[in-house]
């Protein structure tokens, strides 16, 4: 598996259609599914969390949750799935998550994390990985992290995704927790430099390929969050300047295009146009005539009757670049 670049697992906005999209952009990027949790998953409407379009792959499922049998059980159908990865979260702060004792608090117990891993681990064949903040409130010294990456690595685990911030449990919103904590790349590097068989992606606030190209001088990958979601074509040179793939890259027009038949295809079993409109609209990000294609989606993508023409129309108020 490839982690060169990956774009984050993003809640409510990295969805199967979501994916599709960014995938038209770059064909090597690994891209994760939202958070979906091991309730969810046991309980609820498996394939609504779990399928995908195979054009997606490599593409890894990351799992809320913390009992072993449950983790065991989701991993083992996120290899039936046909999964690549299967990513367990260990960054994410909301009091929600908390309360189902998932998340960044469980960095206060490596133990409990090893244990899911090694559960996982033994349930199927995919990569485990582990998604974690570099500490959390006072439990935010070196030691403690090197302590819950040997822990967990003892388990099995071979590739820890790092955000590069401390996640504070309170007194912060999920927001406020990926924007106020200062980053620290040096400490993801020094990790890097402590556990060198390990495989070490970085996290947080990296905004396009030249700052990643910087950071690959210190860790194995990268991982891009928001800035892929809100301005996707950053990621349109990923292939040839991180995977060494030559194709030609497309116009943001002709990825348009070759979404059309994506979108008329799910449009004809009842997904709305603004399911899949929503995530397109950073496309033209920076170009002229950007306002007026995402005006025309927000103001006609939600409509009752809308089709996917309305996406083809958006597309006609930008000039071909």
């Amino acid at each position: 598996m490839n982690r060169t670049l990956c774009v984050a697992p993003m809640l409510d906005w990295t969805d199967r259609y979501c994916r599709y999209f960014l995938r038209l952009i770059t064909r090597h990027t690994l891209l994760y599914t939202e958070m979906v949790t091991t309730g969810a998953l046991l309980h609820g409407d498996q394939p609504r969390h779990l399928d995908f379009d195979p054009v997606e792959h490599p593409v890894a499922l990351q799992l809320g949750g913390s009992d072993p049998l449950e983790l065991a059980a989701c991993a083992r159908l996120a290899e039936e799935w046909g999964y690549d990865e299967v990513n367990l979260n260990v960054g994410c702060p909301s009091d929600r998550v908390q309360s189902g004792r998932f998340g960044a608090c469980l960095m206060a117990t490596p133990g409990v994390v090893a244990e899911g891993v090694a559960a996982m681990r033994n349930a199927c064949s995919l990569p485990v990985t582990v998604k974690h903040r570099i500490g959390i409130d006072d439990l935010d010294s070196y030691q403690a992290l090197t302590r819950f990456v040997s822990t967990v690595a003892e388990a099995g685990c071979e590739t820890f995704i790092i955000h590069a911030r401390k996640a504070w449990l309170s007194g912060l919103s999920p927001k406020e927790n990926r924007e106020i904590p200062p980053l620290r790349y040096d400490v993801v590097h020094r990790i890097k430099q402590d556990f060198p068989q390990l495989e070490i992606i970085i996290n947080g606030g990296i905004a396009n390929l030249d700052q990643a190209e910087e950071q690959l001088r210190h860790v194995d990958g990268v991982m891009i969050g928001r800035e892929a979601y809100q301005n996707p074509w950053i990621l349109a040179e990923a292939d040839h300047r991180l995977f060494g793939d030559d194709h030609p890259i497309p116009s943001r027009h002709q990825v348009v295009e070759q979404l059309m038949p994506f979108a008329e295809r799910a449009f004809a079993d009842g997904v709305p146009v603004n399911r899949i409109s929503r995530h397109i609209l950073g496309l033209f990000q920076g170009q002229p005539r950007a306002r007026a294609w995402r005006r025309h989606i927000s103001e006609n993508a939600h409509r009752a009757g809308a089709t996917p023409e309305v996406i083809r129309e958006a597309a006609r108020q930008v000039p071909e670049s």
